[in-house]
């Protein structure tokens, strides 16, 4: 074939260069009218749910700079070079794209964040898995309620084990003191205002010896009108029956009043319960002749050195003495109160008041020789011992 001419040549290529540009642009267009078309869909769709997808606003609401580029579709990671901070990039996941499916809410690579083998810090919410989750727990240890009385450790039962070690058994007698030691009470020495003028009174007790026996001497008296109306004397010897008690025996010479009587005496004396200072005395005498005297004392104390002293005295006659103006049964009754200042405890001055009465056939006796059967007398006198 021969070959055109040019001229010929240039025309033909000039009619077909419109005719390709115009290809080229309508594939453009085409191309373009698809970008749009996503781009309306896009604005179409409705707004991702941010409660249950976290990523939902990862999307930008401006279109892809890349989009119709001659791309056939979006490139999902068009914004991986942009300098906006991703706050998930140091969640270090294991493989995958963390910004594959911002479109897609269905797979999102932060679904499994509660898995504590994909994320360590996924269970913040799970002490299990994180070892400063307990900074939000409260303390599981138990801690003293303040409200609530606390348990008392309940005291175990006494036994005999415990009994045994409390009070052991003494291998050894109680040592007493080398004696003898010797005491003299006057426990009244006193003025008394009687009906006939005044009058002296005394009662007294001396002992000599140790712990458990010792010898006693008792005398009691009263003067009146410068004669000795009444006095007695006891020489006993005493035996300790227990800690508080001791036993007596001896003589017991009455000088007044009438004729003297010598008896045999046996008694007791000590301090009963409550401190009661207690003396009972048996007397057997001449001629069938039985007699007993009781007396009773107490203290107390109103201070440390004020103290009333109450005391009552009971005498007993077995048989009528009429050289005495006594008679049988309960013969008289002697009560007293006196309320003493010890000074030291030596010595004590005191004020008190006294009162005896005859009893039954005395009575009888002491009116028949012009004698008063109720006699109340006041007192002033002082304890002392040595």
């Amino acid at each position: 074939m021969n070959a055109l001419p040019l001229p010929f040549a240039l025309a033909l290529a000039l009619a077909a260069a419109p005719g390709a540009h115009a290809q080229e642009h309508a594939a453009r267009q085409a191309h373009d009218h698809a970008a749009g078309q996503r781009d309306d869909d896009n604005q179409r769709r409705p707004a991702p749910d941010t409660e249950t997808d976290p990523h939902a606003g990862h999307e930008r609401s401006q279109p892809d700079p890349h989009a119709g580029h001659g791309r056939s579709r979006p490139d999902s990671h068009a914004d991986h070079g942009r300098p906006q901070p991703d706050p998930h990039a140091g969640h270090r996941q294991p493989h995958g794209d963390p910004h594959a499916g911002h479109d897609e809410p269905q797979t999102d690579p932060h679904a499994g964040h509660g898995q504590p083998q994909a994320d360590p810090h996924a269970g913040h919410d799970q002490p299990q898995a994180d070892p400063h989750a307990g900074h939000r727990q409260p303390r599981t240890d138990p801690q003293p309620d303040d409200s609530q009385p606390r348990s008392v450790t309940p005291v175990p039962p006494l036994t005999d084990a415990d009994r045994a070690a409390a009070f052991p058994e003494l291998h050894m007698h109680m040592e007493h003191p080398d004696g003898p030691f010797s005491r003299v009470l006057f426990n009244r020495f006193e003025w008394q205002d009687a009906d006939e003028g005044s009058a002296q009174a005394w009662e007294m007790s001396a002992w000599l010896g140790g712990d458990l026996n010792r010898v006693w001497l008792r005398s009691e008296g009263e003067r009146e009108g410068g004669s000795t109306h009444s006095a007695d004397i006891e020489l006993l010897y005493g035996r300790s029956i227990g800690p508080w008690w001791d036993v007596v025996a001896g003589v017991r010479q009455e000088f007044q009043p009438g004729p003297a009587r010598t008896w045999a005496a046996v008694g007791v004396q000590g301090l009963a319960p409550y401190r009661f200072e207690v003396q009972a005395t048996a007397l057997f005498g001449a001629a069938g002749r039985t007699a007993a005297a009781v007396e009773v004392e107490y203290e107390m104390l109103l201070t440390n050195r004020l103290i009333l002293q109450p005391l009552l005295e009971i005498e007993f006659h077995g048989r009528d003495d009429r050289a005495r103006g006594i008679g049988s049964g309960l013969s008289s009754i002697e009560g007293g109160l006196r309320l003493r200042y010890e000074i030291s405890r030596r010595f004590a001055p005191y004020l008190g008041v006294t009162r005896e009465r005859a009893i039954g056939r005395t009575a009888d006796l002491r009116r028949g020789a012009g004698a008063d059967i109720d006699e109340t007398r006041l007192v002033a006198g002082v304890r002392w011992w040595f």
